[in-house]
């Protein structure tokens, strides 16, 4: 699959990488996750296979709009990096997405604190790129920044 659009973010919280990487992982993306505008929320977490930290663990995210979403850990690598994918869109993002994959990594600063890096991209199916490029860029990227500021928020509130 070809990647027809992709959005990063960034932010570097005050504690080491293992802590940040055991605190966040792990995390339920309900209530992190909030609808903003055309994006709904994550309102349950569904057939969760196991603790969110080994390859090939999966969960279906239920969203506030009636769809859902399935999520598939791909590559864990503790204290530094995790990937999932993500497939079975339903709802309006399935008939634009073919599916999407998240990847945060989590590197030590200088200074102690750990940089967060979170890149999303989605495979758009044919003829539906511009609309999901669109919906990236005006709506995803924004939206993965205010996450991440109450993602890294839990982490500094349980350090």
């Amino acid at each position: 699959m070809t990647v027809t659009a992709s959005a990063s973010t960034a932010r570097v919280v005050a504690s080491a990488p293992d802590r940040a990487w055991r605190v966040a992982t792990p995390l339920t993306p309900v209530g992190f996750y909030p609808r903003a505008g055309v994006i709904p929320a994550v309102v349950a977490v569904h057939d969760q296979t196991g603790t969110w930290d080994a390859v090939g663990r999966t969960r279906r995210l239920e969203l506030s709009d009636g769809s859902s979403v399935v999520e598939s850990l791909v590559r864990v690598e503790p204290d530094q990096v995790f990937v999932y994918e993500l497939s079975r869109f339903t709802g309006l993002l399935g008939r634009l997405v073919s599916g999407g994959r998240a990847e945060w990594s989590y590197r030590s600063t200088i200074t102690g604190r750990t940089r967060i890096d979170w890149t999303y991209s989605f495979f758009a199916r044919p003829g539906r790129g511009a609309i999901v490029r669109g919906i990236v860029r005006f709506a995803w990227a924004p939206y993965m920044r205010r996450v991440l500021v109450g993602i890294t928020r839990e982490i500094e509130r349980t350090a």
